[in-house]
């Protein structure tokens, strides 16, 4: 054999050992939700804010910034509006929940809404709220999604939990809408529309917001 047969016949077997390898990869690797973005340079301020929870029950990663829509991050912001403070506004159309503050500013923070044919708005109020919720998922819902049976008496909290880290309970006329503001594992869903009616904000927000609501505020959703 030839010296360059010779480097060939190893080039070859470089090569089949790493479509082997890929292979092998391809059989655990799940699917992204969309295409991983390029990495780009992101302010300190938000890197910190949307950094890792290690204080909680469970720990929360930092939420990948790639993600999400700079828009859509928490900030302080203008909101003139007769609503009162402690009032949570949810703007739908705009993916917006703005907590509303003295002086005719707000706190705004991106948000996830429900789909079309499932979304609520209307008033209420908050009825109560939980850290780290069971989530109990809608008999309706359970007839559309048979694979949620094994939830119908509870999901127990953790990371995996449709609610995440926290949840506000939306009651209307001394009723339960089944509603809730809650946090999500989930950026790339923030500013869109994808789940099933509830109002979802990243784990980090959900806790800031969490912190500054208290039961009985009134919420409107438009």
């Amino acid at each position: 054999m030839t010296k360059s047969h010779t480097i060939l016949r190893r080039n070859f077997l470089l090569g089949a050992g790493s479509l082997s390898a890929l292979a092998l990869a391809g059989c655990t690797t799940t699917q992204s939700p969309q295409p991983s973005p390029a990495v780009p340079q992101f302010d300190p301020f938000y890197l910190n804010m949307y950094g890792p929870i290690y204080s909680e029950p469970y720990p929360i990663p930092a939420v990948d910034l790639r993600y999400v829509d700079p828009a859509y991050y928490r900030r302080v912001v203008d909101y003139p509006t007769t609503e009162r403070p402690g009032t949570i506004v949810v703007d739908t159309a705009q993916r917006y929940l703005y907590l509303v503050r003295d002086g005719g500013q707000a706190v705004r923070y991106g948000v996830g809404i429900g789909r079309a044919g499932f979304a609520w708005s209307g008033g209420g109020y908050v009825n109560h709220k939980k850290r780290w919720p069971t989530w109990t998922p809608p008999a309706e819902m359970i007839a559309r999604e048979p694979e949620l049976e094994k939830w119908r008496n509870g999901q127990p909290p953790g990371l995996d939990n449709p609610l995440g880290a926290r949840a506000l309970y939306i009651f209307q006329d001394g009723r339960d809408t089944l509603y809730r503001l809650h946090g999500t594992p989930e950026p790339w869903t923030i500013g869109k529309a994808v789940s099933s009616g509830c109002i979802r904000l990243m784990n980090q927000d959900v806790i800031d917001l969490y912190d500054r609501v208290t039961p009985g505020a009134p919420i409107r959703v438009i």
